[in-house]
């Protein structure tokens, strides 16, 4: 029986990644239970842990969310406003008529979001006999320049008035303070003048973000678009690469169930096949940016394997991404280990084309009837 330095060496030193795969699958017949998660555990760490890359690093680009199209809304209103200082109802209210994107540069001076703002109105709509904003037509105003109607420019104007007055929440319980209680507007509309017209130390800027959290709006609102992206990059790998595949989803658990028996709910994220319809691998993409998280996800994979072993021993793979695997005793290791060590990230996912099944599966699809 080999040494578990030396079953590590020899699995490190594999000259492709299927045999790679095959010197993994040899660790239960050469080692104890006992000894299996530690070297598991070192493989993971030598050999996964430096694809893994930080996610963390890096938001997705929105258009919406850029300077150049933020700078446009506010060169709009400052212009309108003459600095900040035309600011009585009835201007404000034309403002937003005649350039209704100025919303977004006026709503984050109050600190608000897309969705609080919206609720914002309903507090003033009763009094002006109106119906409040809905969230969607807070977002057409600033993302499409949607025009509003005579009563909606002025529900907007006089509950943007009432905000930066103080006048609109009333006053905070103790231990709480108004989000307007900031620098830019904490004495109302003097505030924002004065800082439009001298500029924001760097200082209040970042102390703006250390309390926002950086990038905190962009990456709320694009949370799905981040919890797809591992998802999205094995599908444009296997469209671009000819994979016959399918990706998965609530509408077609049936279906995988009854064409390739695929018996696991939910189905793994994506199943490959070949060319005569016969299943020929089942993959699986996870992120976790924290351990806890990452070590409850890897447990979905005990389940892939015992249906992988059911199918006949149909190929399991991984595409793991997020800080939380850096964890390698109770997260990443078990997942080496359910997937005969198919396992990949974004930053090394073209190499899955080189382990089996794929090698056999390039190219079929355009060949394949959709």
């Amino acid at each position: 029986m080999p040494s578990t330095e030396a079953t590590v060496a020899n699995i490190v030193g594999a000259s492709s990644w299927d045999e790679r795969v095959a010197r993994i699958r040899t660790i239960p017949q050469d080692h104890g239970t006992g000894a299996q998660p530690a070297i598991f555990a070192d493989v993971a760490r030598q050999l996964y842990v430096p694809y893994l890359g930080p996610d963390f690093a890096y938001v997705p680009v929105d258009e919406f969310y850029d300077l150049p199209r933020f700078e446009a809304a506010y060169a709009a209103a400052d212009a309108a406003t003459a600095g900040f200082t035309q600011v009585d109802v009835g201007h404000l209210a034309q403002v937003l008529t005649d350039h209704p994107t100025t919303l977004l540069p006026l709503r984050t001076l109050l600190g608000l979001t897309r969705q609080e703002f919206a609720a914002s109105t309903k507090l003033v709509a009763e009094m002006l006999h109106s119906r409040p904003l809905s969230a969607s037509k807070v977002d057409a105003m600033e993302r499409d320049g949607s025009r509003p109607n005579p009563d909606q420019a002025r529900l907007v104007a006089v509950t943007i008035d009432r905000a930066m007055a103080g006048t609109l929440f009333g006053d905070p319980p103790g231990g709480l303070r108004s989000k307007q209680d900031k620098p830019d507007t904490a004495e109302g509309w003097d505030s924002v003048h004065h800082f439009a017209e001298d500029g924001v130390p760097l200082s209040m800027f970042l102390h703006q973000r250390h309390y926002g959290g950086a990038f905190r709006q962009l990456l709320d609102a694009t949370s799905e678009q981040r919890g797809n992206l591992i998802e999205d990059a094995v599908e444009a790998l296997f469209t671009d690469s000819g994979v016959p595949f399918i990706r998965t989803g609530s509408h077609n658990q049936g279906e995988i169930e009854d064409r390739f028996e695929v018996r696991v709910r939910p189905a793994p994220d994506f199943v490959v096949f070949d060319r005569a319809d016969r299943l020929q691998g089942m993959l699986e993409c996870k992120g976790a940016n924290d351990g806890g998280t990452a070590r409850d996800k890897a447990l979905r994979f005990v389940a892939l394997r015992e249906e992988s072993i059911r199918l006949g021993g149909v190929p399991l793979l991984a595409v793991l991404g997020g800080l939380g695997w850096l964890r390698v005793n109770d997260t990443l290791g078990p997942v080496v280990r359910d997937c005969d060590g198919r396992v990949f990230s974004v930053s090394n996912i073209a190499e899955m084309l080189a382990v089996a099944p794929f090698p056999t599966l390039v190219g079929l699809a355009p060949r394949l009837e959709r």
